[in-house]
């Protein structure tokens, strides 16, 4: 089923919101005001079409670290997201110890994931089997970049979902980089959805910077993985705009003409262009949409500065057990 009307909008406003706040990050880095940023932007139409695919809230999501807006659609606030870049007690990924966009957010089913590339593939194979093994009509949703495809962690993750037919759906956002390295030198097949083939999975490739392309074809696996019929792969892809992180300069791998050819392919244009055509959003609407979201990042880094930081006790905890039982 297609998204509704206001499905649609909502949507785009989330993209719009993700846009908007990935902006405001890089400026708060340049005023020395956080230490690091990775950024999304070019993602958001992927990330937005798949969250809406699922559950939100019941089924389960493994990130990666370019996930902004998939993490907002699933509930993040702009003030927890900006927190947590700032390292204060109250962010919910991990209370300030782990490096920003590590995402984790308990009341959505958001797992939290590791430095180390792929690991959290192989936590979504372990929660599709648990699932599986109790009986629960929910599925996972896992994310990754195309770079990390090459890690053995995604291959067994894979792998075991398609033996024992878990109700994963591994999405592949290939944005054409892994950091610096482009995607032929990074594997042989033409794409990622290819690699599926070879492990017994379905495999697709869908158009990254369409979201109701992707949420179609996420959908799809989705309804097929909870009538128990398996996981499926799905390669999402587009382009990355902004360099891999804030410490990254990608002048030294890529030129500014083919940086610009690529913002033709922008996904919020090309989604503001489609609800336009359809009749469902003016310019007059569209600006208002685009105050407000401003408006509402300027308050939510009001409350992140104001936030307090975690004390230095607070470090041992709840990362230790504060009783252990002994028999």
């Amino acid at each position: 089923m297609d998204p509704s009307p206001d499905q649609k909008l909502d949507m785009y406003r989330l993209m719009l919101l993700a846009r908007r706040l990935d902006e405001r990050a890089w400026v708060l880095h340049r005023q020395g005001k956080i230490a690091f940023h990775i950024s999304g932007i070019g993602h958001e139409a992927a990330q937005v079409g798949a969250a809406f695919a699922i559950r939100r809230g019941s089924d389960w999501v493994t990130p990666y670290y370019r996930d902004l807006a998939l993490m907002l659609a699933l509930g993040m606030t702009p003030a927890e997201f900006l927190m947590g870049l700032m390292g204060k007690r109250d962010e919910p990924n991990s209370g300030g110890r782990q490096m920003p966009s590590h995402w984790s957010l308990r009341r959505a089913n958001a797992v939290s994931h590791s430095a180390p590339v792929a690991t959290q593939s192989v936590h979504a194979a372990g929660i599709g089997l648990a699932i599986k093994l109790r009986g629960d009509d929910k599925v996972v949703l896992t994310t990754i970049g195309e770079g990390s495809t090459s890690q053995g962690e995604w291959y067994e993750a894979v792998n075991w979902a398609a033996v024992h037919r878990l109700p994963v759906i591994f999405i592949v956002q290939n944005n054409q980089y892994a950091i610096s390295v482009r995607a032929e030198k990074q594997m042989a097949v033409q794409s990622a959805a290819d690699k599926a083939c070879g492990l017994g999975l379905p495999g697709i490739m869908v158009d990254g910077t369409d979201v109701f392309a992707v949420h179609r074809a996420v959908k799809d696996a989705v309804d097929n993985a909870r009538a128990g019929n398996g996981a499926t792969v799905i390669e999402t892809r587009m382009y990355r705009i902004t360099p891999h992180s804030s410490d990254d300069d990608d002048r030294t791998y890529r030129s500014r003409e083919e940086v610009e050819e690529n913002k033709r392919r922008d996904p919020l244009l090309l989604a503001r262009a489609r609800l336009q055509e359809e009749g469902l959003l003016s310019e007059s609407q569209y600006d208002e949409m685009d105050t407000q979201i401003k408006a509402s990042i300027e308050e939510a880094v009001k409350q992140a500065e104001a936030a307090p930081y975690p004390a230095g006790e607070e470090a041992l905890h709840p990362v230790y057990a504060e009783e252990v039982r002994h028999a």
